[in-house]
């Protein structure tokens, strides 16, 4: 991970979840905070990271409360 990537999603993503995130938006945060969350060993974030990566690889949505948590994580 380098501080443009991290910069470019942090920049992109709503303020809230809604319907007009860009696609793969959340999947591209869910590696960032992935990575965050398994440096700070934060295991129920990397759970939900976990969740939404695995859900969008099945093509399942993934749910809002793990989607919430990814994309608040760094506020």
């Amino acid at each position: 991970m380098n501080a443009i990537s991290f910069g470019a999603v942090v920049r992109e993503r709503p303020g809230m979840v809604s319907d007009e995130s860009k696609p793969g938006q959340p999947l591209d945060a869910a590696w960032i905070v992935l990575d965050a969350a398994n440096d700070l060993g934060d295991n129920a974030t990397v759970e939900a990271c976990r969740r939404v990566i695995d859900a969008n690889l099945n093509g399942t949505p993934a749910s809002q409360s793990d989607l919430h948590i990814i994309l608040d994580y760094f506020r």
